[in-house]
């Protein structure tokens, strides 16, 4: 069969198949299913070692230069410790100084609201907003028994939860997978790199396998440029945010703060939130502070917007704000802050291959862009 015949060939079987999929569309769905549970200690694995895959080939660079003559192995072992040290100690600070800080501001928010609430009431009613309804339901409540309770529960629920993975045989062997995954990635990354390139050379026609893997470097350089710029970001604007505030006296800086570098992982709507947030709880409990919350928190995004984000983040991803807001939808809505994190450069990746196939598609052609501008 010569190349044409098999081109036409595979046609007609994809074509099959995509026939026969698209009629039994619920049992394909279960395969996939199964099929993304039976991996999914690899699929966790992978993704654990890409993240920490970033901070460890920055650690790696470090030690090659302090330590020239160690090998390659060694600096990998050692870099690969240094970075869950690291894992470790940011987890630590933040159950041991953030945490408690956030309860205590959760807790203060209900006290406020119920000492304040015949005066917000009051304000009401003199604007002819009927709340008595309301006001006896507010009054009814014991606020120390609900925080109590619904600290409980949240708690109740945590240790259901681990308790749950920690009984099933399941879940503690598909962790377990996962984290030796990750291991035998990040310590032989090199290797595996080689081996990978040996089999799309062996395979594929030189000018694929170079495609591929150009696609694989600017998929790896534009995720990790996004995402060390991101965190570097986010304990920046965190630390800007907590230190104007307290420094202003506006309440709830540690809450407003933490807030702050959560949504800072969603690009615009989560400065938008994180404002109107603080703004709504300085309004709660100062009123009076309520237009200098604004201005302060305003203040310190646009120093850090102008001349922080620039420096430490640079370019970042590439994205126009369009795709990068569509990005962020996107992936939020499939898979939360994770598909948040992912789908940003993955985008941007997309988008520059679109872009270089545009590009050479009108030469090819022979037309200029300024032709296509008029």
């Amino acid at each position: 069969m010569d190349k044409k015949g098999k081109q036409q060939f595979l046609l007609v079987a994809f074509g099959v198949a995509l026939y026969a999929a698209l009629m039994n569309l619920n049992e394909v769905a279960a395969f996939l299913t199964r099929l993304a549970t039976l991996f999914t200690p690899v699929i966790i694995g992978l993704l654990i070692a890409f993240v920490l895959s970033v901070p460890m080939q920055g650690i790696a660079g470090r030690l090659t230069r302090l330590m020239p003559k160690a090998k390659e192995k060694h600096i990998d072992l050692l870099s690969l410790l240094l970075t869950l040290l690291c894992v470790v100690i940011v987890v630590v600070l933040l159950c041991v100084l953030a945490l408690p800080q956030l309860a205590a501001s959760l807790k203060s928010i209900g006290t406020l609201v119920r000492e304040n609430w015949p005066d917000w009431a009051r304000l009401l009613s003199d604007h002819g907003v009927d709340t008595s309804e309301f006001t006896d339901r507010i009054a009814a409540l014991d606020w120390k028994t609900v925080l109590e309770k619904a600290l409980t529960g949240a708690g109740a629920l945590i240790d259901s939860v681990v308790d749950l993975a920690g009984t099933t045989v399941s879940a503690v062997a598909n962790v377990t997978f996962a984290i030796v995954i990750m291991f035998y990635v990040l310590l032989d990354r090199r290797s595996l790199a080689k081996q990978s390139r040996r089999l799309l050379y062996a395979n594929l026609s030189e000018r694929k396998a170079d495609q591929v893997c150009r696609i694989a470097r600017l998929t790896h350089t534009t995720y990790a440029r996004f995402l060390s710029g991101q965190c570097v970001e986010v304990v920046i604007l965190g630390t800007m945010i907590f230190l104007a505030f307290s420094l202003c006296g506006i309440p709830y800086a540690g809450l407003t703060a933490a807030l702050t570098a959560a949504f800072a992982f969603v690009p615009y709507i989560g400065a938008l939130a994180s404002c109107a947030i603080g703004v709504l709880l300085t309004l709660l409990a100062q009123p009076e502070k309520a237009l200098l919350c604004l201005i302060v928190y305003q203040a310190v995004q646009f120093t850090e917007n102008q001349f922080i984000y620039p420096h430490v983040v640079g370019s970042s991803v590439g994205l126009a704000p369009l795709w990068t807001l569509l990005a962020a939808l996107l992936g939020g809505k499939l898979f939360g802050l994770v598909g948040i994190v992912f789908f940003i450069p993955l985008t941007a990746v997309v988008l520059q291959l679109v872009h270089e196939h545009t590009a050479q598609q009108l030469s090819e052609k022979k037309l200029d862009r300024e032709d296509l501008i008029e």
